[in-house]
């Protein structure tokens, strides 16, 4: 069913700074990592039926995958990259009217979430391993077209969706993203887009507090993955909570979100088995996202003090 939706409104709001325009094929490319830790993450993180999942589908499947399944995809050779500068193919913003609009919205949809999460962090009460994980520092969003070279998780193509590199803590997105996902997933309007940015925001947020490295014992890979971006998805929620006003985001606004989250879950996907899961059913990040919006609280988020049916 795809969902009414309206524009965000964005008049007056703040743009955030904290922005790179990489062009086409953004960024240098340097000397890699060995294709042997290419098939190690694979064979760890997908096996036989996700790759095919995963090749079937364009990668859209996996929009919220881990970081190691995206960049994999695109070779896992190292590069860096400085602010506000350019890949060979000219600007990403430029390129289009409907790229104009998306890079605009994103940095308003950023800026937000700088807001949202300075005042948490000020506060102190988040979940995590790291008990004092200081100010918040907000990542850097990178916007780029067909592919991009990063400074620590290696090289992507728009086909594997937006991400998230720990290393650099910088968000990577393709504009053009934006179109996909009205059209093949079903999930229009803008504040379905601002929680593909708010996810992102949240795999930043716990590589601040530590949550990306908690490892549960008894656990396997995947199973770690679904409390990871289940906290994504609750995150994405907190944000929202907070940004409702700022951004006056009403009903049909949470319902294209809910959608958004609905149409990436593994079971919708089409993953038969749970041990196949690597981000949760969709009715699992429907209800993370909602936990997150309704209580504004990052420690209603904790997936990882819960056992796994609770998930």
């Amino acid at each position: 069913m795809l969902l009414s939706s309206r524009p965000v409104d964005t008049e007056g709001r703040r743009r955030s700074t904290n922005f790179e325009d990489r062009g086409e094929g953004g960024g240098p490319v340097g000397a890699g990592a060995a294709p042997i830790a290419l098939l190690s993450i694979l064979a760890r993180v997908l096996g036989i039926r996700g790759l095919l999942v995963l090749a079937g589908i364009a990668g859209l499947a996996y929009l919220f995958a881990p970081a190691s399944v995206r960049h994999l995809l695109g070779g896992l050779l190292g590069g860096d990259s400085t602010s506000q500068r350019e890949g060979t193919g000219g600007s990403t913003c430029a390129a289009s009217p409907e790229n104009t609009k998306a890079c605009d919205f994103s940095r308003v949809v950023l800026a937000s979430t700088e807001d949202v999460w300075t005042a948490q962090f000020g506060k102190g009460d988040l979940p995590g391993p790291t008990r004092d994980p200081g100010p918040y520092r907000p990542p850097t969003l990178v916007v780029f077209s067909d592919s991009v070279g990063t400074g620590g998780c290696g090289n992507a193509t728009s086909a594997v969706g937006p991400f998230y590199c720990p290393s650099d803590r910088k968000l990577y997105i393709d504009p053009a993203f934006y179109q996909l996902m009205e059209r093949r997933l079903r999930a229009p309007g803008d504040f379905a887009q601002a929680y593909v940015i708010a996810h992102e925001v949240g795999h930043h947020v716990q590589n601040l507090i530590g949550t990306n490295r908690i490892e549960k014992p008894g656990e396997d890979r995947n199973q770690r993955s679904v409390r990871l971006e289940l906290q994504a998805d609750c995150f994405a929620g907190v944000w929202g909570h907070t940004a409702r006003s700022a951004l006056a985001i009403n009903d049909k606004d949470l319902a294209d979100a809910l959608n958004a989250a609905h149409a990436i879950g593994d079971d919708t996907l089409g993953h038969a088995s749970p041990a196949e899961y690597t981000h949760g059913t969709s009715a699992q990040r429907m209800r993370w996202f909602r936990s997150g919006f309704d209580s504004g609280d990052p420690r209603s988020c904790d997936t990882f003090s819960i056992g796994r049916q609770a998930l």
